[in-house]
């Protein structure tokens, strides 16, 4: 991948160096950084070599001329956190880049729609689903959703308006995925504000990676479900699973993505992962769980995805219970610390590095531990 602003713009740190030597620098990192826990194969999972950011988001940068009038760019921050005023991006997908100068010359051409207008946020699909927020620091009104609906039929594209404490949706605040994994194909419902996985082809090899790697029975647990990612995908091998997510909006789209695949055997619910240490171990009961039985559940494995801030104290020992610890990590300083603990009672059987956002110092991991005899 080739980009002008290379070694400039701030989104990516790695940027001048090519694919293989990005990948490599960062994979030689963190051999040395687990080296005292694995030292074994690491399983590489690669990015596509450009175009591959399904979600992004730019400011939006007005350069004025002497007679007043502007020109209209997209910007992002450059290494020295300074405006950097672009007019493309690389690592965004074809269908957003395709989009963005097109999409750009009409909002520079109406002022109704440029008017305090500051970031864009786009969100696609592999299916060429399309979600566009624009976001200003001023009330829209009726002649704004007039403007922004001839917009979203020009492109055929789903549009909605945000500012301060206010939201428009023009068609619906969600777009449509399917995902083929290992030969089965999964329907999501994206929504506005929710989390996804911004590198699609990687998240799919993600999710085959841990289907492929676990012995499955009895019933799975799983914390900080999101919008049921994996969760969804992993009930094929589970008998029972029960999720949580503390996000209302993440925990309605999992309920919604459940049902578009037809799974019955999950349930979903929202409470933080700390509540659920108290409710397993009966130190509280909740409202929401009041048709949940935890004792019907014969639990064999844990899933894990904690934010970047890693796991709290009381959610490592209650893993340390399960007979299988399966850990996804955004941040590899804290899964280190994590796995020093979790592995006084557990062994790592499998570990990888999933290349999520190529060209930056950024990368994930997945760890597959089992409890020790």
């Amino acid at each position: 991948m080739t980009c002008e602003y290379f070694g400039v713009c701030g989104s990516c740190n790695l940027g001048g160096l090519s694919y293989e030597e990005q990948l490599s620098k960062k994979i030689d990192l963190e051999k040395e950084r687990f080296r005292n826990l694995w030292t074994s194969k690491i399983d590489i999972i690669r990015s596509k070599d450009g175009a591959f950011r399904n979600r992004a988001e730019f400011r939006i940068w007005k350069t004025f001329k002497e007679d007043d009038t502007f020109i209209l760019n997209y910007a992002m921050n450059d290494i020295n956190k300074e405006t950097l005023p672009i007019e493309a991006c690389s690592i965004v997908s074809r269908n957003i880049s395709s989009l963005m100068p097109d999409l750009l010359e009409s909002l520079s051409a109406d002022s109704e729609l440029n008017q305090k207008l500051f970031t864009i946020e786009f969100l696609s699909s592999t299916t060429s689903d399309m979600l566009i927020t624009l976001i200003y620091h001023r009330k829209l009104d009726e002649n704004w959703t007039i403007k922004a609906k001839e917009l979203e039929e020009k492109f055929d594209i789903k549009i909605i308006g945000r500012s301060r404490k206010q939201k428009v949706v023009l068609t619906n605040d969600c777009i449509e995925e399917t995902l083929n994994i290992n030969g089965n194909d999964f329907k999501f419902m994206y929504k506005e504000g929710g989390f996804t996985q911004p590198n699609q082809n990687v998240n799919v090899q993600m999710i085959e990676w841990v289907l492929n790697n676990i012995d499955t029975n009895g019933d799975l647990c799983e914390l900080y479900c999101g919008g049921g990612n994996f969760t969804i995908p992993l009930s094929k091998k589970f008998d029972k699973v029960i999720a949580t997510e503390i996000s209302k909006t993440s925990i309605k789209s999992a309920k919604e993505n459940c049902a578009l695949n037809n799974v019955k055997n999950i349930e979903f619910i929202r409470m933080s992962s700390e509540e659920f240490v108290e409710a397993k171990n009966k130190v509280r009961t909740f409202t929401r769980m009041k048709d949940v039985d935890l004792d019907e559940y014969n639990f064999s494995t844990i899933f894990l995805d904690p934010p970047r801030a890693g796991l709290d104290d009381t959610t490592t020992r209650l893993s340390q219970n399960f007979e299988n610890i399966i850990y996804i990590s955004c941040n590899p300083v804290t899964l280190h610390r994590d796995l020093e603990e979790l592995t006084k009672t557990h062994t790592i059987e499998k570990f990888a590095l999933f290349d999520q956002f190529a060209y930056s110092s950024h990368i994930e991991s997945g760890v597959i531990l089992k409890k020790l005899i």
